[in-house]
């Protein structure tokens, strides 16, 4: 059996009942593990597969760093006061508040840019990583965004 303990709250030592305060991670801390296990997740399984693999195996990883992860989350459309779903999911969502959008392309344009920023705008979150697996060097293939 594993314990999981979120940053967000304080522990209580079962041995002396003494509280112990866990700090919640920084945004960057976040987006900085996150690009951590992608780069693992590359190194293991390298460019060419689908993205559907990557978006396992970097869950798996992420989790494995005690990292709370949702998985192909829907994001409605707001229209005249009305939530519509509309098919839009974000690949991850980690520690709910990090938006990552993975692809296994050959290169990222706008168009990919566009999209996350678009997720980012209807999530109401304010920071995502579009990451592309489909590259030799995994850090050629990420890309921050803060709106």
């Amino acid at each position: 059996m594993t314990l999981r303990f979120s940053p967000y709250f304080s522990v209580f030592s079962v041995l002396n009942s003494f509280p112990i305060a866990v700090q919640a991670m920084t945004d960057n801390e976040i987006t900085h593990q996150i690009i951590g296990a992608a780069i693992e997740v590359h190194k293991r399984l390298g460019p060419g597969l689908l993205e559907s693999a990557y978006e396992e195996c970097l869950a798996h990883e992420l989790r494995s760093r005690n990292l709370s992860v949702d998985r192909q989350r829907g994001i409605p459309v707001v229209y005249k006061d009305v939530k519509l779903e509309c098919g839009y999911r974000l690949d991850l969502l980690v520690e709910g508040r990090i938006v990552v959008e993975l692809k296994s392309i050959e290169s990222l344009g706008p168009t990919h840019e566009a999209i996350i920023l678009t997720y980012l705008r209807l999530s109401g979150h304010h920071v995502g990583l579009l990451i592309n697996f489909n590259v030799p060097v995994l850090k050629d293939g990420v890309r921050r965004f803060i709106v």
